[in-house]
């Protein structure tokens, strides 16, 4: 029984680690596109973050939000503890939420319920503390950032967080294969299900649609 919990608790830190390293590199890949207001960037790591929180629970998501975040800020951030406190503000309140919503609903509406809450609620968090801590950061008068909540943090964060849900609906299963033909996640109880084909056709316009309206908070457009 203790062999069996030992090498269950070493698949569990190597996915993990595998799971901090892929959020990593999504963050690296996430620094090519375009800032919003000149500081505001759009983050992959999320994807593989809410995927962790399917997997193992919100309490997963909250790890790896506070780990990849921190090797962030140690390696390739300007922001310092500030962007450290908004990133695991961030991913938290997207990945914990539709973590949470997924874990008492585990089927696809229950996912694709889960991230659009997660979403909601990750804007409403973020609107809250870009009131708080972005007059800190960018040393301006609160009215300056009260003045930009609704034109540019509301609509930046619901299409952050489009970006990031579409995605994880599209990961999800090829990750997770990917992981149990490592044999480092057991194989789904419900047996092979085919792909929803109508649902990723969906997904691909939905993401589509964020994106060009991220460009077109980038000025891109």
């Amino acid at each position: 029984m203790e062999t069996k919990k030992s090498a269950q608790a070493t698949k569990l830190i190597a996915t993990m680690g595998m799971l901090a390293a892929i959020a990593f590199v999504a963050k690296l890949i996430s620094t090519v596109f375009p800032t919003v207001a000149g500081f505001l960037s759009f983050d992959l790591k999320d994807v593989v973050i809410v995927i962790a929180g399917f997997l193992y629970g919100p309490l997963a998501a909250v790890i790896l939000s506070v780990i990849v975040s921190f090797i962030e800020m140690v390696t390739v951030s300007t922001t310092g503890w500030i962007g450290l406190l908004m990133n695991v503000l961030a991913s938290c309140s997207f990945a914990c939420v539709a973590a949470a919503f997924y874990r008492f609903r585990r089927n696809m509406v229950g996912a694709i319920l889960g991230l659009v809450l997660g979403t909601l609620c990750m804007t409403a968090v973020m609107l809250l503390w870009n009131w708080l801590i972005t007059p800190l950061y960018m040393k301006v008068d609160r009215s300056v950032v009260v003045g930009m909540l609704v034109p540019v943090f509301l609509p930046f964060n619901l299409v952050k967080g489009g970006i990031n849900a579409t995605l994880a609906l599209l990961l999800y299963k090829p990750i997770v294969s990917a992981l149990r033909k490592a044999r480092l996640v057991p194989e789904s109880s419900g047996g092979k299900r085919e792909t929803k084909w109508g649902l990723v056709i969906v997904s691909l316009v939905l993401l589509a649609t964020f994106v060009l309206l991220g460009l077109v908070l980038a000025g891109k457009l």
